[in-house]
């Protein structure tokens, strides 16, 4: 059967500035292996764990996750190894197995102790699929938000080229791309500007290290794992996303076999572009979630 398809348009978000600058998450340091972590949280309610893009870090979605907050939700949102100031995988063990190991124990280390619903954004998508494969008994359920994973890549005439036959110069001229119309580059460029150049410069090798991962990913064996494990997973993406492509995304969606997906008219930057609709989305996605008790089967956003 086909996955449950559910088209959102992202309208305007009515702007109430005292409701949207509530539940701001609070900055703060802690070790993970001996090494410093940097990560946001806020809230009391059921727990929520976000993982950033590649590039970025944790304040970046510091606006959508408020909405997460105020909606009564206990976010935790980690800055990922080499990013926004947490210490970077060494670099002879770096992989996105890795990556999900240090997930799991930075949910120890601060304490979190029951299964929570696990976001992820593009490479933080990634890790959080070998989260819940690797270390099941801290991840409740899935939300997938125009993730890495997918095996394809794009379609030449009859033949169907793997995401790991893609040129590095083909994510790049798709970036730019991304960024537009230019209401939305007014928006995604300062974040991208305050949060991944000075993760760039802090350490440039781990910098693209890790966007060497997000390049060669193929976790289409571990989505079919958790699709026979009955994982409850949600699928979002952006229909004009030119870096996850249509093809790699219903990889993904072929593997999962039956998640709940959603598409939004937007691109890989959706979220950022507008985090207050993307606050709206992911607050009805929890609702669900946590209704539906963590069980298994497909979770029907509303």
């Amino acid at each position: 059967m086909d996955p449950v398809e559910q088209v959102v348009g992202i309208a305007p978000v009515l702007q109430i500035k005292a409701r949207r600058n509530a539940g701001w998450l609070t900055w703060k340091r802690t070790e993970v292996d001996g090494r410093p972590a940097l990560y946001g949280e806020a809230g009391t309610g059921p727990p929520v764990l976000f993982l950033h893009g590649w590039g970025l870090d944790h304040k970046a979605y510091k606006r959508a996750l408020s909405r997460l907050v105020t909606a009564g939700a206990h976010v935790l949102a980690p800055a990922l190894p080499a990013f926004g100031g947490t210490a970077a995988l060494p670099r002879e063990v770096a992989s996105l197995a890795r990556y999900g190991d240090w997930v799991a124990e930075f949910l120890r280390t601060v304490g979190e102790g029951q299964p929570t619903l696990v976001m992820g954004h593009s490479f933080g998508g990634g890790v959080a699929i070998k989260l819940a494969h690797d270390h099941p008994e801290q991840v409740r359920a899935l939300v997938l938000i125009n993730s890495i994973g997918g095996s394809a890549w794009a379609h030449s005439g009859s033949t169907l080229r793997s995401m790991a036959e893609r040129p590095l110069w083909d994510w790049g001229i798709h970036f730019p791309a991304d960024l537009l119309p230019m209401r939305q580059a007014r928006r995604v460029l300062p974040v991208i500007v305050a949060e991944a150049l000075p993760n760039l410069l802090r350490d440039p090798r781990a910098f693209w290290n890790a966007a060497g991962l997000v390049r060669r990913a193929d976790l289409t064996a571990e989505l079919d794992d958790l699709r026979r494990r009955q994982v409850p997973v949600v699928v979002l993406w952006g229909t004009r996303d030119r870096l996850i492509t249509r093809d790699s995304f219903e990889d993904m969606c072929k593997a999962l076999g039956q998640p709940h997906v959603i598409t939004v008219p937007g691109t890989h930057s959706w979220l950022l572009a507008d985090p207050d609709a993307f606050g709206e989305i992911m607050t009805n996605v929890v609702d669900v979630v946590h209704m539906a008790g963590g069980a298994s089967g497909v979770v029907e956003a509303v």
